[in-house]
């Protein structure tokens, strides 16, 4: 689903270059659950928005599906984000005055698709939110706002979802809440999810993790536990 072959982010220039990934190259297979984590300044989010084509890496390749995004236009570049990538963020980027029935489908009207009823609505009672539906932003809380984000990415069947920090402003029963509707997305919806996070509870909802340590690969975990994690987090200044 997502491959990325030397990658290489580089800003500004001289003896004052930030070279933010060096050289990073990964394979993400479709239908897994991804998590990238590492310190700060590691690379994670770099690697995310170079990964979704929301920036362009300065050297390497990005391929989503066989497709080469440094190949593509700005305007072909946001058409493949709009219909091929989901987003979700720890901010939920609602709108304040839509419902949770037309936020969730805001984005495919934007893009002049149909919406699916039937399956926005199948999504929408997964996610617990089938009575929630005339209900506004405002009158929901953070875990179901979030639950929002969610569907509306799952409404719209991208290829892959990137999640940034997806419960860092959720209390914990919340988060573990969204958590468990990622995996699930995995499990039952054969989703592809690449999710940047620090919490080593949230990464072993993971399939793998991907460590990055100053813009490379510093190892892989698979089905890891929060333990694990934590304990290789820990370690890490010794393996590096």
């Amino acid at each position: 689903m997502l491959r990325t072959d030397a990658l290489t982010k580089a800003y500004g220039g001289g003896p004052g270059t930030v070279h933010a990934l060096r050289g990073l190259s990964v394979v993400i297979p479709a239908g897994t659950f991804t998590a990238v984590m590492g310190p700060s300044g590691s690379g994670k989010s770099t690697f995310l928005h170079c990964a979704a084509g929301l920036d362009r890496p300065t050297s390497g390749s990005v391929l989503l599906g066989g497709v080469d995004l440094a190949g593509l236009s700005e305007a072909r570049l946001t058409e493949l984000r709009r219909d091929r990538i989901g987003f979700v963020f720890q901010s939920y980027n609602l709108v304040s005055s839509l419902t949770v029935w037309q936020n969730v489908g805001l984005p495919l009207r934007l893009a002049g698709r149909r919406i699916d009823q039937e399956w926005a609505r199948e999504v929408l009672a997964h996610v617990g939110l089938a009575e929630r539906l005339a209900h506004r932003p405002a009158e929901l809380s953070g875990g179901q706002r979030q639950r929002v984000a969610i569907a509306r990415t799952l409404v719209a069947r991208p290829e892959v979802i990137f999640a940034d920090e997806p419960t860092g402003a959720l209390d914990t029963e919340s988060g573990r809440d969204v958590l468990g509707l990622l995996r699930t997305a995995v499990d039952t919806y054969r989703q592809t999810i690449v999710m940047v996070t620090h919490d080593p509870v949230a990464a072993a909802h993971a399939d793998r993790v991907l460590f990055l340590a100053d813009g490379r690969l510093a190892d892989t975990l698979d089905a890891p536990s929060a333990e694990q994690v934590a304990a290789w987090l820990g370690g890490l200044g010794s393996r590096c």
